[in-house]
C-alpha cells in the first residue's frame, strides 16, 4: 500500500512536473510572479520561427496548448503555433501592451484604452468585455473564493479591479492613489502590487479591503514577486527592497548611491538568488536573504525587459534588441542573439523553447 502510493507521488509530481514546463500561462509564469521554470533550454538556442504582427510588441507573451498568445500595439491579440503560423487574430480596437492570462480554456488581456476582455482561447471570440477607466498595461492574476474565479487587474484609473472570471462582472474596486502599471502578485488570500503612489498594497481579495500598505520611496512600475512571506520589488529611483508582507515592513534595501536609474523589470527568483535588470545596462544577481550582489553584468543598453531563469541559466533581452543567457550562479554568458529591435517584454520559457516578442512586430521563437 506504502509503495502504490509513493508511485502515485511520484507519477503526479512527474506529471506536473510535465504540465509546468510546456506551459507559461501567466506573466513571470505564475501567480507569485517568480519567473522561474524548470525546463531546460538548449546550450546553443537556433532561431526556429517568427511570426510578424501589424505593429511592435510590448507586451510578454503567454503558452499553452503549443499556442503562443500575444497582444501587439496593432490593437490585435494573436494565437500563433510554434510553426509561426497563425491560428487566430482578435481584433481589441486598442494597443494591447499588457500580457494575457490563460485560464481554463480562456485568454483574458487589457488594452489601453481601458477595456479587459475574456476570449475562448480555442476560437479567438468574446466571451465577454469590462470597461475601466483608464489604461491596461499589467498582467491579470486570479484566485478562487469559494466556487468563484476571482480576476484582478489594476488599471491607470488609480484602481485594482476584481471582476468575476465567469460574466466578467464587478466585484469590487480598490482605489490607490495613483497609476497602477504592473501585475498584482497573489500572497494566500491577497493581491499585492505596487503603484505609482509609492506604495506596495495587499488587499484582500474576498473583501477588496486593504490589510498593509508599505511605504517606499518612490513610485513603483513593476511588478513583485512573493516568496514565502516576502516580496521582493524595485523602485523608480533604482532602490530595490524585500518586504516582510506579515509585518509590513522592509527588511532590507539594495541601492548604489551613484545610480538612479528605474527598475523598469519585474525580479525572477530561484533558490537564494534575485535576478533583475536596470536602465543602468546592467543585470543583478542578489542574495535573497542578505540584498548583497552575488554578481552584475554590464549589458549592450538599457533593461526594460524581466529576466526569467530557466534550469540555472538567466534569459534576458535588451533595448538594443540583445537577447542574452547567463549563468544563474556566476554570471558567466553562455549566449546571445542579436535581435536588433528592441525587447520590453518578459520571454516566456516552455519545453527548451523561449519564446519573446520584439519592437519590430514579430514574435520569436528559439529552441
Amino acid at each position: 500500500m506504502r509503495f502504490n502510493l509513493i508511485l502515485f507521488a511520484c507519477f503526479f509530481v512527474s506529471i506536473w512536473s510535465s504540465t509546468a514546463q510546456s506551459s507559461w500561462t501567466i506573466f513571470r509564469g505564475n501567480q507569485q510572479l517568480s519567473g522561474m521554470t524548470s525546463a531546460s533550454l538548449p546550450e546553443k538556442p537556433k532561431l526556429l520561427c517568427s511570426f510578424q504582427t501589424g505593429d511592435d510588441i510590448k507586451a510578454s507573451p503567454v503558452v499553452d496548448d503549443q499556442t503562443i498568445y500575444c497582444g501587439s500595439t496593432d490593437g490585435s491579440m494573436y494565437a500563433v503555433g510554434f510553426d509561426g503560423k497563425q491560428k487566430w487574430k482578435f481584433v481589441s480596437g486598442n494597443a494591447i501592451e499588457a500580457p494575457a492570462l490563460l485560464l481554463d480554456g480562456s485568454v483574458v488581456f487589457g488594452t489601453l484604452d481601458g477595456m479587459f476582455f475574456k476570449l475562448n482561447a480555442k476560437t479567438g471570440k468574446q466571451i465577454w468585455k469590462y470597461k475601466s477607466d483608464n489604461q491596461i498595461e499589467g498582467s491579470a492574476n486570479w484566485l478562487k473564493v469559494g466556487k468563484q474565479i476571482r480576476l484582478v487587474v489594476g488599471s491607470y484609473d488609480y484602481n485594482l479591479h476584481c471582476v468575476g472570471f465567469a460574466k466578467g462582472d464587478s466585484i469590487w474596486r480598490y482605489e490607490s492613489d495613483n497609476y497602477i502599471n504592473g501585475a498584482p502578485a497573489i500572497y494566500g488570500k491577497y493581491a499585492v502590487f505596487g503603484g505609482c503612489d509609492g506604495y506596495v498594497h495587499l488587499v484582500n481579495i474576498e473583501t477588496g479591503k486593504v490589510f498593509k500598505k508599505i511605504k517606499l520611496d518612490t513610485y513603483v512600475a513593476s511588478s513583485p514577486v512573493i516568496d514565502g512571506k516576502h516580496a521582493y520589488v524595485g523602485d523608480y529611483e533604482g532602490r530595490f527592497f524585500c518586504i516582510d508582507l506579515e509585518a509590513g515592513k522592509v527588511l532590507w534595501s539594495y541601492h548604489e548611491p551613484d545610480k538612479n536609474l528605474p527598475f523598469i523589470a519585474s525580479p525572477a527568483l530561484s533558490g537564494d538568488f534575485i535576478v533583475i535588470g536596470n536602465q543602468d545596462k546592467f543585470i543583478y544577481c542578489l542574495d535573497k536573504n542578505t540584498g548583497k550582489v552575488v554578481w552584475k553584468i554590464k549589458a549592450t543598453n538599457r533593461v526594460e525587459s524581466s529576466s526569467v531563469i530557466a534550469g540555472g541559466k538567466v534569459i534576458t533581452g535588451t533595448m538594443d534588441g540583445m537577447l542574452y543567457i547567463h549563468d544563474l550562479k556566476t554570471g558567466k554568458e553562455l549566449w546571445k542573439y542579436e535581435l536588433g529591435s528592441p525587447i520590453i517584454g518578459s520571454p516566456a520559457v516552455v519545453s527548451g523553447k523561449i519564446v519573446v516578442g520584439a519592437g519590430d512586430g514579430r514574435i520569436y521563437v528559439f529552441g
